[in-house]
């Protein structure tokens, strides 16, 4: 019997161990819970957390945007390329028709060529090889032959890269679906730190957002910094149009925007075609990396990844979509909380 008994120590002993790990974590979390009082951030400490968090989501929501953008293209190539292959079965279709067109006229006139017979039983691609031993085919058969072959490959090459293209599509709304989440999850965060705070709180930050808002939308001091050019203007002027329009990340207008969403939107005003992300728009165009060289109109991006993006507006001010909770407005270069980098004359 005793035996028997033995093994039912240890059990008993990691019960024991198990109920007093319980009773720690359960002391613990009173004691976390009566400590919760003295932890609470400040408003400051919180709006510092929330700023961060926006430059986050601003991060995020660039990749969600170059992801966006290459899903479109895709879709629009996929859509090209089945266009194509539709016209080309029809194109060979006919040429198969012709060809027993052929077929039945030498079957009422006698019989039908054993070349043509071949053709009819086999496949194409191999066809000509088969029959040359016969030595039979006139030149109008040789060159219906050698359409089909050709139309047949450039099908199967034009499959092939759609097929390619569907898994690349895949692939790309997949990953546009995570940095999607991303751009929630940073924005959910930010809300969460900012029901935090008391009601004379969130109202105080409201108020100063508003202020800050109100006074950049409206008419700052530019100085008299002329344009880079016509397009360069008629693209600030349309920007310009656009003050006061609040922040959306993903938004390219025409009421809300996302940093890059406001800069192409506001060039596509002026008839010129720029890229849809931060990353890309500063690939194009000469760079100018004096702030004193810069024009009124030119791209000017900001942070280590280029991940924001404005249009200079004179006077060492940008015209701009800052992020999460903001409208699009002016603000000095100074404030912008990354280092500029370079600007892009279009």
């Amino acid at each position: 019997m005793a035996s028997h008994r033995r093994p039912k120590q240890p059990s008993r002993t990691r019960v024991t161990v198990l109920t007093t790990a319980a009773a720690a974590a359960v002391a613990l979390s009173a004691n976390a819970a009566n400590a919760a009082p003295s932890e609470k951030l400040t408003k400051d400490e919180v709006k510092a957390k929330v700023d961060k968090l926006y430059e986050q989501a601003e991060q995020a929501t660039e990749k969600y945007d170059g992801a966006k953008e290459k899903q479109r293209k895709l879709q629009k190539e996929i859509s090209t390329i089945q266009d194509n292959v539709a016209r080309g079965q029809e194109d060979l279709n006919k040429l198969r028709d012709g060809l027993g067109s052929l077929a039945s006229a030498q079957y009422r006139s006698g019989g039908i060529d054993p070349s043509v017979q071949l053709f009819l039983s086999s496949n194409p691609d191999d066809y000509l090889d088969k029959a040359s031993t016969l030595d039979q085919l006139s030149s109008q058969q040789v060159e219906a032959l050698k359409k089909i072959q050709d139309k047949q490959r450039e099908l199967a090459q034009e499959r092939a890269e759609a097929t390619e293209k569907l898994k690349d599509l895949a692939a790309t709304r997949t990953e546009l679906g995570k940095k999607k989440k991303e751009v929630q999850a940073k924005l959910a965060e930010a809300q969460k730190l900012l029901n935090s705070l008391t009601a004379k709180e969130k109202a105080q930050l409201a108020a100063e957002q508003e202020r800050a808002n109100r006074s950049s939308s409206q008419r700052v001091h530019l100085g008299d910094t002329p344009p880079s050019s016509g397009r360069a203007a008629a693209a600030f002027a349309a920007a310009q149009s656009k003050l006061g329009s609040p922040y959306v990340y993903g938004a390219s207008g025409p009421s809300s925007f996302d940093c890059s969403g406001l800069t192409s939107w506001a060039y596509a005003q002026a008839g010129v075609s720029i890229p849809r992300t931060s990353q890309a728009q500063a690939n194009i165009g000469t760079r100018i990396y004096s702030v004193s060289d810069l024009k009124v109109g030119d791209l000017v991006f900001f942070f280590n990844d280029i991940h924001h993006v404005g249009l200079y507006a004179g006077n060492g001010q940008i015209l701009h979509a800052p992020r999460t909770g903001t409208v699009v407005r002016y603000e000095s270069m100074d404030t912008i909380g990354g280092p500029f980098m370079f600007g892009v004359r279009v």
